[in-house]
């Protein structure tokens, strides 16, 4: 057992398993030998209403592990300062005027209740608290909300404060924003609902009304962030949205969307180094993980790639993807791990989406899958450098050709893949489908213990969104202009035709 974060009154830990999301068996546990939890499920787990500064002892799955709980500078409750939580007015001022008051150690405490907010400000230094039963409840009228520019002053004046699908763009503020903070939580039993569904925030979702739609927490080059135990849902777009932030700690949440609900990823790590993400529910309407790292102007101003990125122990269904990088990603992406992870229903469970015009600023590259399974996934695998969605340019003949062209500052980098001990049932279109450039080839693909079985019943589909594209079904692994391929004890049960087909692979070897 592991202690993964601690704050005044509350901690998280995660037990020893090699059981993706839940453990082997129920456990409970015992907080100074109380059971204060019988039968938890899964292997990572939260504790609340601690006391600051105090030792307690923690025993779950047959270990013990001792921890002290942080200090607290002053404990300010939302109501004292006019929160009313009945949803009779915006309580919005009386929490940012408790986040004003709260000095370096506080804890901003909101009792339960239905919150009706716009967006509140976050502080440096400061945890916001919501207790099981508080709900804060995102506002309908857009016009309330404030508008973060997604650039404002000149020269070194130049600041870009809001974003859209990695581009520096015009937003509104969300109901939870952090700007330029450090060492801010937002932890509790409580909940964020973004009511989107009552408001028109899917309406002409993808032109630009005032501004672009919020998310349900946004984080603007802020470092330290902590959102532990809260559940998020119903948001305008995603849930959870990091940028351009540095040691992000995202545990033992709850991010929720209905399938209709478009473009509501579940969290979407965007030009971010040191994410740890670990014992998350994703069910959402688009990408449960997007990691991106912006567009081409924005990689070639900021050269910022996302990099050092953990996901383990999380449940993602219901998803476009499980976890998927891009499609703006031209800054990078590198040395991502994800481990111990179920994928349920997802259309497909790893993904990348890119395209010639994405640019080489950075290369996608150093990732590696371990001790992960998939169920009824329809793709388990997508590695597409032909993505055609996003914009016009995506249909173009530059796009889908399988011609050889130059290679240029516009054609995109694909590197180095390693997949083991994963067990994928369900299967409907294909195993897996890579999908590389014939004038830059994706480097290396490894498969080691990985067993896929499929679904008879189900109908052809596409294993991706390209031009020029043919529908599947029960297909096998397909490899297209790849460099390296790796397949190391990788077995099929109920493929139709062959299990591994092979074109412009310069190298293969399968034992």
């Amino acid at each position: 057992m592991k202690l993964l974060a601690v704050t005044a009154r509350s901690a998280s830990f995660v037990t020893e398993s090699n059981t993706p999301y839940f453990a082997p068996s129920p456990f409970d546990i015992k907080l100074n030998g109380e059971v204060v939890r019988e039968r938890e499920e899964r292997n990572v787990f939260s504790l609340f209403s601690l006391l600051p500064d105090m030792e307690y002892t923690v025993e779950a799955c047959g270990q013990k592990l001792q921890f002290k709980t942080a200090a607290e500078t002053s404990f300010l409750n939302v109501a004292d300062f006019g929160a009313t939580g009945d949803l009779s007015k915006d309580d919005a001022p009386a929490f940012s005027a408790a986040m004003a008051c709260a000095e370096e150690g506080s804890t901003v405490y909101v009792p339960a209740g239905d919150y009706l907010l716009t967006p509140v400000f976050l502080k440096s230094g400061v945890t916001l608290y919501l207790e099981r039963g508080a709900r804060l409840v995102g506002g309908t009228d857009r016009t309330r909300y404030p508008i973060l520019p997604g650039v404002t002053g000149e020269g070194a004046g130049r600041r870009n404060f809001g974003t859209w699908q990695g581009e520096e763009a015009n937003c509104f503020a969300s109901v939870i924003t952090a700007i330029d903070c450090k060492n801010i939580a937002v932890v509790g039993e409580g909940e964020i609902d973004g009511n989107a569904l009552a408001s028109d925030w899917y309406q002409n979702h993808r032109v630009m009304r005032i501004a672009w739609r919020p998310r349900g927490l946004f984080f603007n080059r802020c470092s330290g962030i902590l959102v532990q135990g809260i559940t998020v849902h119903d948001t305008p777009s995603w849930n959870v949205h990091p940028y351009f932030c540095r040691d992000v700690k995202l545990y033992d949440l709850g991010l929720f969307n209905t399938p209709s609900m478009p473009t509501t990823d579940g969290i979407d790590p965007d030009c971010c180094q040191n994410v740890d993400i670990a014992g998350v529910h994703i069910s959402v309407g688009d990408d449960c993980i997007a990691i991106k790292s912006g567009t081409l102007e924005l990689a070639r101003r900021y050269k910022t790639p996302c990099k050092n990125i953990s996901i383990t122990d999380c449940l993602m269904e219901s998803g476009h993807g499980g976890v998927v990088f891009g499609s703006e990603s031209s800054g990078g992406i590198e040395d991502v791990r994800v481990e111990r992870c179920l994928f349920r229903g997802t259309e497909r469970g790893f993904r990348i989406k890119t395209r010639r015009g994405r640019g080489r600023v950075g290369e996608i590259s150093g990732v590696i899958f371990k001790d992960i399974v998939m169920r009824d996934v329809v793709t388990p695998f997508v590695i597409n450098m032909y993505y055609n969605m996003g914009d016009n340019t995506g249909h173009t003949e530059y796009v889908w050709t399988t011609e050889k062209l130059p290679v240029d500052e516009l054609t995109p980098i694909v590197g180095e893949f390693e997949f083991e001990d994963m067990e994928c049932t369900g299967v409907c279109c294909c195993a897996g489908a890579f999908y590389g450039l014939p004038e830059e080839p994706i480097k290396r693909i490894k498969l080691k213990n990985v067993s896929f079985s499929f679904n008879p019943d189900c109908n052809p589909s596409f294993p991706d969104m390209k031009e020029k594209n043919t529908a599947v079904k029960n297909g096998g692994l397909y490899f297209q202009f790849t460099d390296k391929v790796e397949l190391e004890n990788v077995t099929f049960n109920g493929v139709d035709g062959e299990e591994v087909v092979c074109d412009g692979v310069k190298s293969l070897h399968r034992s």
